[in-house]
This record gives C-alpha cells, sequence and structure tokens, in this order.
C-alpha cells in the first residue's frame, strides 16, 4: 500500500526540478524593465568600449556624475546609471539588478519600478550635490574628498527601488530592510564619505519617502515601537557600527567622510620597514621623519590588529547586548567611556594646536581648508564616543539578564592569569631573542615594555618605543604576545554570553518554584517566576509574594501562593513588610479572596480585569454557538493546516526563528510599546514547563503561536493559562480560534481541570456596565470608575483590551473578576504610575504625556456624549 503513496511524491518532486528553471524564466518575463535595463547597460559598455576601464576619459566626463554636474554635464544625472568603472562593476551591478530589480518589479509593477528607480537616481545625485555645496565652507577634507570622486552604476537606483518596495511589505520586513540598508548607507557615507555613498545614501532615502506615494499614502515619520528584544538588537547594531566605521575608514582610500578622522585614532598607521627606518634615523636632520616613523613601525602586520582592539571588543560585545546580558551593557560602557576619554584628550590637543607628530596634529592638518583649520569638523565627531556612552547608560534597564554566580569572577582570574604567563614569556625569550631587537633591550626594558605589549595601539601611539624588532623571532613575539592575549580572552568572553542566564535571585526563585508546585496558586501564579520580580517569603515558608517596588509601591503580581488557608495572614505579614521598609503595598490582579481578606484590614479594592475560564469536563464545541470555532477549525483542515505542541527551548531553530520573526512583526505593527508585566513575550517562552501550540501548514511554515502557562493545585498541574498569542499578518486568519479550541481539547484528553484564556485588563464582561470599584466612597468610586474607563478607551486602539475580551467570549468561558487592593486612596497616584512603568517600562516620556493627552480627550468626548443623552 505505500508504493501507490510514494510514486507520485517522488514524481512531484521531479515535476519541481524539471519546473525550476521555468519558474525562473517567468519570473524574468514578469520583470520586463528589470530586463530592458540590463540590455540597455551592456549594450551601453559594448557601444562604448568601456566594459573592462570604464568610460575614456573624454566620454567620462559626459556620462559620469560629479559635485560638478551642472549646467555642462546635466545629462549625466541619469546616464551615469548606464555605466560602470570597469568589467567587475558590469557583473555585479548586474547581479545587483536582476536580485532586486525582479522581485520588486513583481510586487510593485513594472511602472512604479522604473518611477521609483529613475526619481531615486535624480534625488540621490542632487542631495550628494547639496550636501557638497554645504560643507565646502565648512568640512574642507570632506569636500575636496566629494570634489575628486564620481559615480557609476546601477547601484542607487537599485537601493532607491528596493527601499520604496518595502511600503508595501509587511512592518517586520520594513523595518529590517530599512534598517540595514540605511545602516549600510549611514557607515559608508559617515566614514568612507565618497560621492558615491552619499549618491547612494540619497536615492535611498527618496525611495523610503516615494514608496507611500506610490502606493497612494502619505509618507510618515514616527518613532517606531521596538519589542524588548528588538531594540537590544538595535542597540547591538549600534554598537557594532561604531565599531566597524572606524576600520572601514582606515581601509578605505582617500576616505574622507566626517567620522573618517576617527581612523587616524584607530587604524590610519602604516608598517615601516625596519632598514629604512635605521637610515632615516642616521641623519640627525632627518629627526622629525625619523620620529614619525618610529611610531609607524608599532603598526606592523600584528599591531594593525592591536591598534582595532576597541573595535574587536565592541563587536563581540555587541554579541552579548544582543542577548541582554548586563556584563555586555557593563564591558561596553567601559571600552566607551575609555574611548570617551581618549576622545577628549585628543579633542584638548586639537583645540591646542597640538605638534605634527601626534594623533591631534595629524587630526589638525586633516581639517585645513586654504590654510585654515575648523576644529569644530574634528570636535563633533570625536563626540561619537561620548554619545555612545550616554546612549548605553539610559539604556541599562533593557540589559537585565546575568550569568550564573560566579562567572565573570572565574574569568577575570583566567584572563589575570593568561596575561601573567604572556608577560613572564614575552620577558624570558625577549632575553633570549635581544640580538634581534634594535638596540638590544636589557631585562629592565622588556619588563618595561610589558604593559604595551597588551594595550590597545590608539591608547599609547604618542609614546616613542624603547626598542624594535628585527629579526623574525623577535617580531613575531612583539606584536604575537597581543594578539594571543586578545583573541583567547575574546574567546572567553563570548562564551560567557553563552552560558544560560541565571537570575540575581536564582535560589529565591527555586523556593518560590517548589512552594508554587506544592501549594495553592492562582491562574497567574506561573508569571511570579519572569523576570524582573523579588521574592517575600511568609514566616512560616510555606508562602511567597512575588512584587516589583516602583517609586515607594509595592506592586504585586497576583496575591499570595502557598496554602488556602494561609492567605489572610500573608497578606496582613505582607503589609506590614511593606510598611517597615517605607512602602505601600498593592495587590494586583487577584481574585476574590485576596481581595476579601484584604477588606478585613480595611483595604480598599476596585477591579481591574475579567479572567475567562473554560472548564474542561465534557467540553466539546458542538452547537450554534460554536459555529465559529468549529469554521475555524474545518478551514485549517481543509489548508492543510495542524496544531502541533513544542517547548520553546527545545524547538528546532528553525521553529525559533519564526516564532521571533512572527512576535516582531506583531510588535512593529503597534503604535506603543510591548507590554510586560502581566503579559509575556518571546523570553518568557524559554521556559521548559511552558507549552507552546503552533499552527503549522505542510512546509513547516508556522502561522500562529499561543503559549500555556501550568497552573499548579497541591502538587500537581491542575489547568493552563493562555499567555502569547501572536500570528503572521499574512497567515492562517482565524488561527488564534483553532489553536484555542485544539489546546482546549488536547488539555480535556489530558484530563485536566480547566484552561484560563487569562485577564483582560481594563475591560468587563458583557451586561456588567463599567468596572466596578469596592470598599470606597461614593465621590471616589465615581471618579475612579472613569478614570479606568477611559484608560481602558484610551488603550482600545492599541492595545484591544476590550475587543480581546469579545474575541473570548466566543468560547462561551466563565467569567470570574480579578482586583486591585490597597491600603490607603491617597497611594493612587503613585499606584497608577507604578503599573503604567510595570507594563510599559520602556515607554518615553514624550508617550506618557501622549497616552495621558488621549485619556483625557477620550474622556471628554465620553463626557459629552453622556451629558447630551442626559439632556
Amino acid at each position: 500500500m505505500s508504493a501507490p503513496v510514494s510514486t507520485p511524491v517522488h514524481g512531484a518532486k521531479r515535476t519541481r526540478r524539471r519546473g525550476w528553471p521555468r519558474s525562473v524564466f517567468s519570473s524574468l518575463r514578469s520583470a520586463p524593465v528589470t530586463l530592458g535595463y540590463v540590455a540597455v547597460f551592456w549594450i551601453a559598455g559594448v557601444a562604448s568600449s568601456s566594459l573592462f576601464e570604464g568610460p575614456a576619459p573624454g566620454w567620462k566626463a559626459e556620462v559620469a556624475a560629479t559635485a560638478h554636474f551642472w549646467p555642462d554635464h546635466w545629462p549625466a544625472v541619469l546616464a551615469s546609471a548606464l555605466w560602470a568603472r570597469n568589467l567587475p562593476g558590469y557583473i555585479l551591478g548586474t547581479a545587483l539588478v536582476l536580485l532586486v530589480g525582479v522581485p520588486v518589479e513583481r510586487q510593485i509593477g513594472s511602472l512604479k519600478l522604473a518611477i521609483a528607480a529613475s526619481a531615486a537616481q535624480v534625488a540621490g545625485v542632487l542631495a550628494a550635490t547639496g550636501i557638497w555645496e554645504a560643507t565646502r565652507l565648512l568640512m574642507g577634507s570632506w569636500a575636496r574628498g566629494l570634489d575628486a570622486t564620481y559615480f557609476l552604476g546601477p547601484s542607487a537606483m537599485v537601493y532607491g527601488a528596493l527601499l520604496a518596495a518595502t511600503a508595501s511589505m509587511g512592518p517586520l520586513w520594513r523595518r529590517r530592510i530599512r534598517l540595514a540598508l540605511f545602516g549600510l548607507l549611514i557607515l559608508l557615507a559617515l566614514y568612507s564619505g565618497g560621492f558615491t555613498d552619499l549618491v547612494r545614501l540619497g536615492a535611498g532615502s527618496a525611495g523610503a519617502l516615494l514608496g507611500p506615494v506610490l502606493l497612494g499614502r502619505r509618507p510618515r515619520l514616527r518613532r517606531p515601537v521596538s519589542s524588548r528584544h528588538e531594540g537590544r538588537v538595535l542597540i547591538a547594531l549600534m554598537v557594532a557600527v561604531s565599531a566597524v566605521g572606524p576600520v572601514v575608514a582606515g581601509l578605505t582610500p582617500h576616505a574622507a567622510g566626517p567620522l573618517a578622522v576617527l581612523r587616524l585614532i584607530f587604524t590610519d598607521i602604516q608598517p615601516v620597514d625596519p632598514q629604512t627606518l635605521q637610515s632615516v634615523c642616521a641623519i640627525p636632520a632627518q629627526h622629525r621623519e625619523c620620529e614619525a616613523m618610529l611610531l609607524q613601525l608599532r603598526a606592523g602586520g600584528g599591531a594593525i590588529f592591536m591598534a582595532i582592539v576597541p573595535s574587536f571588543l565592541l563587536l563581540l560585545l555587541a554579541e552579548g547586548l544582543r542577548r541582554g546580558r548586563r556584563a555586555a551593557w557593563l564591558g561596553a560602557v567601559v571600552v566607551q567611556a575609555a574611548l570617551s576619554v581618549l576622545a577628549l584628550i585628543t579633542m584638548v590637543g586639537v583645540l591646542q594646536a597640538a605638534g605634527p607628530n601626534t594623533v591631534a596634529g595629524e587630526l589638525v592638518d586633516a581639517s585645513r581648508v586654504g590654510g585654515r583649520s575648523h576644529p569644530l569638523t574634528l570636535v563633533l565627531p570625536l563626540l561619537l564616543p561620548v554619545i555612545l556612552f550616554a546612549v548605553l547608560l539610559a539604556c541599562q534597564p533593557m540589559f537585565p539578564v546575568a550569568a550564573p554566580r560566579g562567572t565573570y569572577r572565574r574569568l577575570a582570574l583566567r584572563i589575570l592569569g593568561l596575561a601573567g604567563v604572556l608577560g613572564v614569556a614575552y620577558v624570558l625569550l625577549g632575553v633570549a631573542l635581544a640580538p634581534g631587537f634594535n638596540p638590544a633591550p636589557t631585562l629592565a626594558d622588556l619588563v618595561a615594555d610589558v604593559p604595551d605589549r597588551f594595550l590597545p595601539l590608539g591608547f599609547t601611539v604618542d609614546l616613542p618605543p624603547a626598542f624594535f624588532p628585527e629579526s623574525t623571532p623577535a617580531v613575531l613575539l612583539y606584536e604575537g604576545v597581543g594578539i594571543v592575549f586578545w583573541v583567547i580572552s575574546g574567546g572567553w568572553v563570548l562564551t560567557s554570553f553563552l552560558r544560560p542566564a541565571h537570575a540575581r535571585n536564582g535560589a529565591d526563585i527555586d523556593r518560590a518554584r517548589a512552594i508554587l508546585r506544592a501549594g495553592q496558586g492562582s491562574s497567574i501564579s506561573w508569571m511570579t517566576t519572569w523576570p524582573g520580580n523579588v521574592y517575600w517569603f511568609s514566616g512560616s515558608g510555606e508562602s511567597f509574594v512575588a512584587y516589583r517596588v516602583i517609586a515607594g509601591i509595592a506592586l504585586t503580581l497576583g496575591g499570595p501562593v502557598g496554602p488556602a488557608s494561609g492567605t489572610s495572614d500573608a497578606v496582613e505579614e505582607f503589609a506590614a513588610y511593606c510598611r517597615s521598609n517605607g512602602w505601600s503595598p498593592c495587590f494586583y490582579s487577584v481574585h476574590a479572596e485576596v481581595r476579601d481578606a484584604a477588606s478585613a484590614l480595611g483595604w480598599d479594592s476596585v477591579q481591574v480585569a475579567q479572567e475567562t475560564i473554560l472548564p474542561l469536563a465534557g467540553l466539546s464545541f458542538r452547537g450554534k454557538q460554536f459555529q465559529d470555532i468549529r469554521t475555524a477549525m474545518n478551514n485549517a483542515a481543509k489548508a492543510g493546516i495542524s496544531a502541533e505542541w513544542v517547548r520553546y527551548p527545545a524547538a528546532p531553530l528553525a521553529i525559533q526563528a519564526q516564532i521571533q520573526a512572527i512576535s516582531e512583526e506583531w510588535v512593529a505593527d503597534r503604535k506603543m510599546p510591548e507590554m510586560g508585566f502581566t503579559l509575556g513575550g518571546v523570553e518568557e517562552l524559554n521556559d521548559p514547563e511552558v507549552r507552546c501550540l503552533l499552527a503549522v501548514d505542510v512546509r513547516r511554515h508556522v502561522h500562529t503561536v499561543t503559549s500555556w502557562l501550568p497552573v499548579y493545585r497541591d502538587g500537581r498541574v491542575a489547568g493552563w493559562t493562555l499567555d502569547f498569542m501572536r500570528g503572521r499578518s499574512s497567515g492562517f486568519r482565524p488561527g488564534i480560534e483553532f489553536l484555542i479550541a485544539s489546546a482546549a481539547l488536547s488539555f480535556r484528553d489530558e484530563g485536566f481541570d480547566f484552561v484560563s484564556l487569562s485577564g483582560a485588563p481594563l475591560a468587563h464582561a458583557p451586561g456588567e456596565g463599567q468596572i466596578r470599584l469596592h470598599d470606597a466612597g461614593p465621590d471616589e468610586t465615581g471618579r475612579l470608575e472613569r478614570l479606568l474607563d477611559r484608560l481602558g478607551s484610551a488603550l482600545e486602539p492599541v492595545y484591544g483590551f476590550r475587543s480581546l475580551l469579545a474575541f473570548k467570549g466566543k468560547f462561551r468561558p466563565l467569567y470570574a473578576p480579578l482586583y486591585m487592593v490597597y491600603p490607603d486612596s491617597a497611594a493612587l497616584p503613585g499606584i497608577a504610575n507604578a503599573l503604567t512603568r510595570a507594563y510599559l517600562p520602556d515607554l518615553s516620556v514624550r508617550e506618557r504625556f501622549r497616552l495621558a493627552r488621549s485619556v483625557l480627550r477620550r474622556g471628554a468626548k465620553a463626557g459629552s456624549r453622556s451629558g447630551a443623552a442626559k439632556g
């Protein structure tokens, strides 16, 4: 019976192999503008004999775009895209056009591609020319560099068309492509700074602005909203670009960008032949040349690596920043602080007209225009490390992940031990190889030179060395010590970032988990194990409370976890603990039993959410009321989509990457940052006890993902709570309904008691009216009810809590109110601030004001409607 099944499959594979060339030709036929350009590109090159060495000098003046195209060479604005500099330029340009042009033309159409590419080319040349005009009087070295270069090739058209096409993409890939391309283009423009780099940057910017217009929308410039994960990626990318930039400038001939002067601190040092050095230094009249060559000698092949040690370290630390590591953040801050000090010292030398044999003197020479220097053109670029230092300090809360205890103490000891071993080896081998140095060093000379072997070259370049290596063994020893030290140390540092994360209060978490498994928790108790919480344990040791202190408010995540009989005592003990520390306690998102225990102490309470619960006994989605659910499950079966359980830490990397992409796309499409506290993200999936249910098609393409948190009752998992719930914008639309129904049926079959679809903040069940306040005066009740109702209304367009509750109503759940309880109404402003910062820790001041303005505006509208109704 297997033969009939396998035969069509293999036949299908052969069909796909035969069809692959056809699909390629079909794609090419659907891109006439792209193919037409490639044909004109090569015909123009052949007809003008420009394929191998580019256009002849006379012809180049007519077709190459330069800063002087107007008024005699204006056709070059467009004509420059039809020629290349040489044969590699024609080959690479053609490949770039085909790789980008064909899919872009199929996506946005031939006419829009032609408009976007042409407009981007013209805008790029005009923008580069405008920058040249603006910098002639201010940044002389950059203006001279722009004046001496020209632009040829299709790259500007390609970048402009691609960035225009991003307007038709989903928010995640639109952001990724724009970030990658603009990061590259800005990097080259700032550090290399050639006319070609500016044309490409101008074309890309024009394409990004033109794309929405071609699609019938207005271009919008707004602050992008990122998840915590993507925010860390952006910071890491910024640090990596700052590390690579000076190296790019050092390796680019005649780099003249506004930040290119930083190469003089990092890489602009050339190796010198020792024999040439000896002959020059033998002439007293050439002592200045001798001193300059002595400095350059320190930049032999190995010392070039030592010159870029800060860049090497920052690239390693950028990987740690991407992973949210606190140690990487601290290391990046230290490196940027050191670079800031070096930059400030250099700035002092620049402003004091430093001597010609120092880095500061070279910077002054680089800024001269017509015999005059412009110190501001040097001071401003040197502020870059200072700016990055400030950015890292401001973003410190984004990097909370700690390595296991003792990781960096052991790492420091290993690095110090390695430095000691290499230092001793350098001294001992240096004594043995002393004849290979000029002059031959003594033991004291070698010992004094040990620190220089490990320091980055930029920190010691102005100090003349006492001796130089001449023989090959001496050169290997002199240059190899630092290389070995930093390569091995860098490998150890990178390994430390790859070790599993460990919370600062790891012992408390282990204790809390043990109580959670054995005791009585609520449906959100597993959230107490998430990062950001600290733990209070009752005197009996049988209960705990997870909380965080924000501006004097001890905000809990749920109620006490432990035996149900100890709830009242735990509430009272925790309140006393808070009073002893000068905090105001607030139990948030608790059930009625915690509210009743707090009420006995004279506390007030307010309902803040509705929890939706599905009992699993006898659950079957039958009847007219579940028609939408059955339709979703039937459509999934027709589309070949199945529900698949995974544990995120053990899932294949391809599945993890798809889940991350789905989450980033969801966050990128919001107008406000990703929320936390009781709402989990991708980071909270990385728990072996959390189960994920995926909607997967036959190609292993993930459409939707949900996560489920265990709910322990008396030593067993009694139910599961829905937390993470996101899907692709272009995926299977009823994927969430399908996954929730599939999960409920699966849990029923496994013998669990219930599933909680979790709470919907600032929302109420149908027919309940406004959120209710308990145990408070009538005036206070009205004010707080109105405030919470306005807040829920203001957040609805962004987070859709009320729509979410209505969506969950499809499953006909039981509704259970969740409360916030607090001892003193005077603390409500502080509690509101604490809740905002707990849910939105990355919310900027501007966004806070915008949110408050939205709440007030919607409240005023609601008030006017209410008054009109009464009238």
